[in-house]
């Protein structure tokens, strides 16, 4: 058996540096995750509200993220991945400030639906991003690092809430916070290129040349930008579209890993964390935000795990595992609160266990696995275009999911509402099985091919 091994070499230096820079979009996006979490209790002392507005202020950020994400993909293939990145930078900061100074519960729904655009942005362009300058025996790990970045930005937020939670105008402080990770976001990236992918496509070989020469220094360079041709070259068609009928499955696939992602429930975790644990009987505000940093603690651990071995023993397995850690964290939590009278005072402690459970197994597997396939099985010739079509289906997922969970928790009540999602894990471990390729190890260029001679997906090759 091999030692373990991560595949750092430093010839790759400014390659690292590069993929960190570009991942600090996610660390926005997870920013916004958690640090609603910890502002909404205050919020409401502000103005009160019922579970629908309650669901709109949260969700108004994944109404902006779907129009973000869904204006942007094409506008990423004509004007290229860092250009995009740099929007989202300018768009955070500016909705980071309105959210501080909200004076009606509409003008704050309006700052958040802005901060979503920016998000909806950085989340589809950043791992697109990513994978297009990543060689392919690092990719999933470099991939993983904007889930990573997510991760670290959720933990952020959550320290943020505990810093803020005593502070007056305490909420104000939380959501304002998020313009110093916006600012540093926006000066890194401009001091980046675009990908090579890109580039060629733009009949920019030149600039494509000089990239490849900083992050793959020892590959040959001439080989992959006639590689590169090639793909592009295969996929065109004398129609005004380049679309064609083999890309209607890897786009299904990337909405199937979407869906398994949100709807098995993570964002009703992480926007309604602090909700959860006063449910569950942490008696004061301060106590429920402190347990988040903990949860925010394990997903950041955790997702360290994944980018370890998701390059190791695969994408699959790491699936089959944490949704298997998904369905027993939901199971658990539903019975704490269908038993919630025997449990007394030990419920919350049960239910703060059964979320470790639940963050654990999707930080190793679903966040950061669910980001890195649907970079790599997406066609080059529409790969801006389908990735910002599943990541609307992302964030379509995200809004049905987190509008729908205090209603949820209203009508059916705890139990049945967190036995749906476990039920909805259990489909998924099927989709998975039969639908979902292994792309450990397989070049994007390979990858299309496979999809282009319609390889069944348990089937793919190199």
């Amino acid at each position: 058996m091999k030692p373990f091994t991560l595949n750092f070499k430093p010839r790759h230096f400014w390659l690292y540096v590069v993929a960190a820079v570009a991942s600090l979009g996610g660390l926005l996006a997870g920013f916004d995750m958690g640090v609603i979490s910890g502002a909404l209790p205050f919020i409401e002392d502000t103005w009160p509200m019922n579970a629908i507005t309650q669901g709109w202020v949260v969700s108004a950020a994944i109404v902006g993220s779907v129009i973000g994400a869904a204006a942007n993909g094409i506008l990423a293939d004509w004007f290229g991945r860092k250009k995009i990145i740099v929007s989202t930078g300018i768009i955070f900061t500016a909705a980071s400030f309105f959210c501080a100074y909200a004076q009606s519960v509409g003008q704050l729904i309006a700052a958040r639906i802005l901060i979503g655009i920016a998000v909806g942005m950085v989340t589809f362009v950043v791992p697109l991003y990513l994978s297009e300058i990543s060689p392919q025996k690092v990719r999933g790990m470099l991939v993983s690092l904007f889930q990573l970045a997510i991760t670290a930005g959720i933990l952020l937020a959550y320290l943020v809430g505990g810093l803020f939670a005593e502070h007056a105008h305490n909420w104000r402080w939380m959501l304002g916070s998020g313009f110093f990770p916006a600012l540093v976001l926006l000066i890194g990236i401009s001091f980046l290129g675009d990908t090579p992918r890109l580039l060629i496509s733009k009949k920019r070989e030149n600039e494509a040349r000089k990239v490849f020469n900083l992050i793959e220094p020892e590959s040959d360079i001439e080989a992959k930008i006639q590689d590169i041709k090639q793909t592009l070259d295969s996929g065109k068609t004398p129609a005004k579209t380049p679309f064609r009928a083999w890309m209607i499955m890897p786009i299904l696939v990337g909405v199937g890993i979407m869906f398994a992602q949100i709807c098995t429930g993570i964002n009703t975790i992480i926007y309604y964390t602090t909700t959860i644990f006063k449910f569950a009987g942490f008696s004061s505000k301060i106590g429920a935000i402190y347990a988040t940093i903990g949860i925010g603690l394990v997903n950041f651990v955790m997702t360290l795990v994944a980018i370890a071995f998701t390059d190791k023993i695969g994408r699959k397995p790491l699936l089959y595992i944490g949704l298997g850690g998904v369905f027993i964290g939901l199971l658990s939590l539903g019975f704490a609160f269908r038993y919630a009278d025997l449990l007394g005072d030990n419920l919350r402690w049960v239910a703060l266990g059964s979320v470790i459970i639940y963050i654990a197994a999707f930080a190793c597997s679903l966040g950061p696995v669910g980001w890195i396939l649907v970079s790599e099985i997406l066609p080059l010739k529409i790969r801006g275009l389908a990735m910002s079509l599943c990541t609307v289906a992302n964030f379509g997922f995200n809004f049905a999911v987190v509008l729908s969970f205090p209603v949820m928790i209203e009508h059916i009540g705890e139990p049945f509402t967190f036995w749906f999602y476990a039920g909805i894990a259990v489909l998924c471990l099927f989709f998975v099985y039969f639908l979902v390729p292994e792309t450990k190890g397989i070049s994007l260029e390979k990858i299309e091919k496979n999809w282009v001679n319609h390889v069944p997906a348990r089937k793919f090759q190199d």
